[in-house]
């Protein structure tokens, strides 16, 4: 069954199993979500359901996107997405999905936005090694290198490790298993790390491989 939900990165812990082995986890505030939209098979050649998270002031949105809340009559929602759920057909507009959909046991996929690191050297971005500290390769030691011949080609093959822009990125990490669920709290705790800074927004689905 495809499952989805729209969460907050709230930061990384650890739990202890039931023979006492630490477990490295990453809680996740997922939900509660409103269905704003449903998209049907007659009328858009598919079914889905648009999903909101978070509340938000009025005034901080634009005219069309107060009219497609207001519309659907629903409090105004800070995040949206479009899941393709297994029971999209069964949900209606106003609907609240919440961290219960999931269960403990269960493999899911988390989506966030790595944290941006600006324009950065080939070692950060990439882990190259430095050049050797001798006489003849000054005076920078973190440089590139050599780019490859000269006369032939005569050019940088595509996809060269560079410097550049690294991180703020969208990273998907599959198969994390979802340890403890607190339905009350909305809270899921799924093993390992998820990508994104603490309050970072992460989109939760079960896994597709």
């Amino acid at each position: 069954m495809k499952k989805g939900l729209i969460g907050r990165k709230i930061g990384m812990t650890q739990v202890f199993d039931e023979k006492g082995n630490v477990i490295p986890v990453t809680v996740i505030n997922a939900g509660p979500c409103v269905v704003v939209q449903k998209k049907t098979k007659d009328r858009d050649g598919y079914n889905a359901v648009k999903l909101g998270f978070s509340d938000i002031a009025e005034r901080k949105l634009s005219k069309p996107q107060k009219g497609e809340f207001l519309k659907a009559g629903v409090s105004f929602k800070k995040y949206l997405k479009e899941f393709k759920l297994e029971n999209s057909t069964e949900l209606n507009v106003g609907d609240t999905l919440t961290a219960d959909v999931f269960n403990v046991g269960e493999k899911v996929d988390v989506t966030g936005t790595t944290k941006g690191r600006g324009y950065s050297g080939v070692i950060k971005r990439w882990g190259t090694h430095r050049l050797r500290m001798t006489h003849g390769t000054g005076p920078v030691h973190r440089q590139p290198g050599s780019m490859g011949a000269n006369s032939d080609p005569s050019r940088i093959f595509k996809n060269k490790k560079m410097a550049g822009q690294y991180g703020n990125e969208k990273v998907t990490v599959l198969n994390l298993e979802v340890v403890k669920i607190d339905a009350d709290k909305n809270l899921i705790a799924v093993k390992g790390a998820i990508p994104g800074s603490k309050n970072g927004i992460v989109f939760v689905r079960n896994t597709v491989k």
